[in-house]
């Protein structure tokens, strides 16, 4: 209960999920007490969180009449259309005789809408704030997975999505990362009010595997933000090492294996990824969805064409995402792994043709992607000298983390 100087009247009214405040509207000077104590003036103060479905009327309809709301809406629409509500986002409102005198509701971690009376009428205003931008950096010694890794550097998941993104064309995260490999990278985080909030960019980032290092280097060219290796070789190559971002291989690509339902042996043209039913699917490289449906043993599938004489087919799906004659981009979700057809269990059964014949997934060579114009190659060295310097600066895996103070 907050206490006001003055006479007061005070009442508490618990409605479902809220507590409703009953009070004067500030301070009272004891030179008004007089009057106030003749009458009293009080308000209602609802504060809370956006219910699923719910609305703005049914949010403060106990407190502010129809109309009230009507005026609410059409005030900050200008602003931000309030029928357009996130389920758990704050809000708080505040009635008086007169009828709304502020409302107040996060829109997302950044911005505010608040409207407040003003005289007889009601105006609104954004408030906004803005992230603080640090350049920091993190390392770690894989153990058992970059997830763990991440964690055991101090860092969130998605770090480990981040670098997994970057890395996904030259390393399958499902098969090939072993005791002792280590990662170590450069990241902006984003901190509001001094906490941090969320990842930036990834500026630079290096996976030791074994003796092998794979380095990459954040680049704007012509388009859109890439990786590159110090060389100026784009990362992103014309497939993915899986479909999947994380899994296990459950059955590899053979011509005799044993068949679990019927019972014989036959070849095994593809690689089975074993994952929770519902896991997402991505696309394999860009190409047009030339199956999608039902087909025999394969159950649910996906099929598509790329260039070069290349397809992949994607069997056991619970859903599929896509139409027949789509085009999809590399990395977009077609689909979820399921266990329909001839399948025992939730999996992917992933399949790479070249010119019409089944060939190993995991072995094919694409195409190598083009490196980076000679116009664009003085920026790109100006970039990439900041960004390995910063990340030569990282100290070896296993110790404490690294702050460095951004440019």
């Amino acid at each position: 209960m907050r206490r006001v100087s003055g006479i007061s009247t005070l009442a508490f009214l618990l409605l479902p999920q809220h507590l409703v405040v009953i009070d004067p509207p500030g301070p009272v000077s004891l030179a008004a007490a007089p009057v106030l104590a003749a009458a009293p003036v009080s308000v209602t103060v609802l504060r809370g969180n956006v219910a699923r479905n719910g609305t703005l009327e049914k949010a403060i309809g106990d407190v502010l009449t129809p109309r009230g709301v009507y005026d609410l809406v059409r005030v900050a629409r200008p602003i931000y259309d309030l029928a357009r509500l996130s389920v758990g986002n704050a809000f708080d409102v505040t009635v008086g005789a007169e009828g709304l005198l502020a409302f107040s509701y996060v829109i997302d971690e950044l911005r505010t809408l608040q409207v407040r009376r003003n005289g007889d009428g009601l105006e609104a205003q954004l408030h906004t704030k803005s992230y603080e931008t640090r350049t920091e950096s993190a390392a770690g010694l894989i153990t058992s997975s970059l997830f763990g890794a991440v964690g055991e550097a101090g860092e969130e998941p998605q770090l480990a999505l981040d670098l997994a993104q970057i890395f996904e064309w030259d390393v399958d995260f499902n098969t090939e990362l072993q005791k002792g490999d280590s990662f170590r990278v450069v990241v902006e985080k984003m901190y509001l009010d001094g906490r941090f909030s969320r990842y930036g960019p990834i500026l630079s980032a290096e996976l030791m595997r074994g003796e092998r290092a794979i380095r990459a280097v954040r680049f704007t060219g012509s388009g859109r933000p890439e990786y590159y290796t110090p060389e100026g070789v784009p990362l992103r190559k014309t497939f993915l090492r899986s479909p999947l971002k994380f899994s296990r291989i459950s059955s590899r690509f053979t011509r005799a294996r044993f068949h679990p339902i019927l019972k014989r042996f036959r070849p095994h043209l593809g690689v089975d990824y074993a994952a929770r039913a519902g896991t997402p699917v991505r696309a394999a490289a860009d190409g047009v969805v030339t199956q999608a449906g039902w087909h025999g043993g394969y159950g649910k599938v996906v099929k598509l064409r790329h260039g070069r004489g290349f397809q992949t087919l994607y069997g056991h799906l619970s859903r599929i995402k896509v139409r027949r004659g789509q085009r999809v981009e590399q990395g977009e979700l077609i689909g979820n792994v399921g266990s329909t057809g001839l399948s025992t269990a939730p999996h992917l059964d992933y399949r790479t043709l070249k010119d019409g014949v089944f060939v190993n997934p995991l072995t094919i060579q694409p195409p190598p992607p083009e490196p980076l114009s000679a116009a664009l190659r003085p920026a790109f060295e100006e970039v990439r000298s900041h960004a390995l310097a910063l990340l030569d600066a990282v100290e070896a895996p296993g110790v404490q983390r690294a702050r460095l103070t951004a440019d």
